[in-house]
Order: C-alpha cells, then sequence, then structure tokens
C-alpha cells in the first residue's frame, strides 16, 4: 500500500513537470513569434523609409540640376542684354524694359511646393518663353552678328539650356510620379512611421494640361 502511493506519488510530480515543461515550451515559442514579428515589421518599416529617402534625394538631385540649368539661361540673357547694350545704343528704351522684366523673372520662379499652382508654371514659363525669343531675335537681328562670336555663343547657350530645363522637367516628373506611387501603396505603414512627412509631390505635367 505504502509502495502503491509512492509510484502515485512519483506518477503526479512526473506529470506536473512534463506539464511545466510543454507550458514553458509553448510560452517561449509564443515570445519567438512575436519577436520574429516585430523584426519583420521593423524590417520593412525599414526599407519603406530608406526607399522614400532615395526616391526623394534622386528628386532634390534633379530639381537642383534644372535649377541649375534655369540660372544659367538667365545669367546668359544678362550677359547678352549687356552685349546688346554696347552695339546697339539708340535702342535704349526697349533694352531697359527687357532688363526690367528680366530682373523679375527669378521672383516669378515656382519651388517644388508652389509649382502646385499650375498657372504659376504657366506664368513664369510665358514670362521666359517670351523674353528668350526677344533677346536672341534682337542679337541676330544685328549686323554684328555675323562676325561676333560672343553673340552666337550666348544665343546658343540661353536655348541650350532652355532645352535642358525641359528635359529635366521630364526627368523630375517621372521621378515624382514614382515617388507619389511609393507613398499610395503604403501610405497605412508610413502613416504609422510619421503620419505628416509622407507628402504626394505635383507634377509639371499639371501646367501642360
Amino acid at each position: 500500500m505504502i509502495f502503491r502511493r509512492y509510484q502515485l506519488i512519483n506518477m503526479a510530480r512526473t506529470f506536473f513537470f512534463i506539464g511545466c515543461c510543454a507550458f514553458l515550451a509553448i510560452a517561449l515559442t509564443g515570445c519567438e513569434h512575436k519577436e520574429k514579428a516585430e523584426v519583420h515589421d521593423f524590417t520593412k518599416a525599414d526599407s519603406l523609409t530608406e526607399t522614400y529617402l532615395a526616391l526623394q534625394d534622386t528628386m532634390l538631385q534633379v530639381w537642383n540640376s534644372m535649377i541649375y540649368d534655369d540660372n544659367k539661361k538667365i545669367k546668359a540673357m544678362h550677359h547678352l542684354l549687356h552685349e546688346l547694350s554696347v552695339i546697339n545704343t539708340s535702342n535704349r528704351e526697349e533694352l531697359d524694359r527687357l532688363q526690367e522684366r528680366l530682373d523679375r523673372l527669378v521672383n516669378m520662379r515656382y519651388d517644388q511646393d508652389s509649382m502646385s499652382d499650375p498657372e504659376l508654371v504657366t506664368e513664369y514659363d510665358f514670362a521666359s518663353s517670351s523674353l528668350i525669343t526677344e533677346l536672341t531675335s534682337l542679337a541676330e537681328s544685328q549686323k554684328e552678328f555675323l562676325y561676333n562670336p560672343t553673340l552666337q555663343k550666348l544665343v546658343d547657350s540661353i536655348r541650350a539650356a532652355d532645352q535642358r530645363v525641359v528635359s529635366f522637367r521630364e526627368k523630375y516628373d517621372q521621378v515624382a510620379l514614382n515617388f507619389n506611387t511609393f507613398i499610395e501603396r503604403n501610405k497605412e505603414l508610413l502613416q504609422q512611421i510619421d503620419s505628416e512627412a509622407f507628402e504626394k509631390k505635383p507634377l509639371f505635367q499639371m501646367a501642360a494640361e
């Protein structure tokens, strides 16, 4: 009888030990799954942030290249006006009006936020294109143009820089469109990271439509 009781006690202890081990194993497995899920979420969020920053950096690089050429175009127009004022002293009033318009041009220019207003981009483009047409036509109408390499180089520089601006606008729209698509596809997780930082970018094609 005593031996039987001793056996039952040992069996109870054994079952208790097995139960504790099983409970511990389940608990550890649950923690492991939780840790893996947390690591997965963190890795995905980190990857999204890296992609977001990479797209943003690319947009900024293209934007800066576009503005650089736009500034180069404006600088060349200033130089061309100076050369024309030296050559054509009898047409001072027209040259002064062109100079005033050129001085206002930079202040009219859009930025990455204000370009969301298509009219602002259209107004700037009209002012810029008008000046380019009038200045280059005036330069080419001078009898000195045929043998003056400075005038010729300035006219070529203005037109080339203006064409590069158009090209960079197209590149900017491509990157901005990829950026906006990325934002749209991942907006729920991105909002968990930062609810205010992730906004879509306006496109130049909005002004053309």
